[in-house]
């Protein structure tokens, strides 16, 4: 079965080391914000001026005034700071960031990835996405593998406007782990229940499949 959005987070919180400064996109990657797991610290930068955001709040104790770059509501942990947006690209693009997750349209087997904008759709802009791209040490996509049509995510190379250029390192989905490598995607982990067939099937680009490919640890 493939995982929902929580599924995806809780996967990619597992790629956070002790001690990392980390940049949550919009959407699912939002979401790692409740899966942190016990044991390590790690301090979360939004572009428009906080570090050290933690879970999302419950309804109840929602602070209007307190948002994410995406204008959701979010906690501020003890000894959060809070700045202007000028020193929170400064620090990005001064390359403090050590991981950055992103949502995306499309990666390609090259690692290029386009995140923002479909032609034809009003889109805000792309936000801080092509700095955290050019300057963040790591990048992870979290994505569903195949759009609502069931058109595939990963392809041989993108076709909407780039965000950033043979950036993306790996991308987890809704069906896999999967690495990007200089011969293309490599599968490392399949959702429970998920084939190789199936990922291979929702995969357009090149994907590497080598010996048995475990099913992702959620527990």
């Amino acid at each position: 079965m493939a995982l929902d959005k929580n599924g995806i987070a809780k996967r990619i919180a597992q790629e956070l080391e002790d001690g990392y400064y980390v940049n949550l996109g919009i959407g699912i990657p939002t979401l790692v914000a409740n899966f942190i797991p016990e044991g390590i610290e790690v301090t979360l930068q939004s572009e428009n001026g906080l570090l050290g955001i933690g879970p999302f709040p419950k309804k109840a104790e929602a602070d209007p005034d307190l948002i994410n770059a995406g204008k959701q509501t979010v906690t501020a942990l003890p000894g959060s700071a809070f700045f202007d947006s000028a020193e929170s690209f400064a620090m990005i693009r001064g390359g403090h960031i050590d991981l950055t997750v992103l949502g995306a349209f499309e990666v390609a087997e090259n690692g290029d990835i386009s995140s923002w904008k479909i032609p034809g759709k009003m889109v805000k802009g792309m936000g801080g996405a092509m700095d955290l791209v050019a300057a963040a040490k790591n990048i992870i996509v979290a994505t569903t593998h195949t759009d609502r049509n069931g058109k595939s995510k990963l392809i041989k190379k993108c076709t909407l406007p780039l965000t950033g250029v043979g950036c993306v390192k790996k991308i987890v989905t809704d069906m896999a782990v999967v690495e990007v490598t200089p011969q293309g995607f490599k599968l490392v982990e399949r959702a429970p229940g998920v084939s190789v067939e199936e990922i291979k099937n929702a995969t357009e680009g090149a994907l590497i499949v080598e010996g048995d490919i475990p099913e992702m640890n959620l527990s």
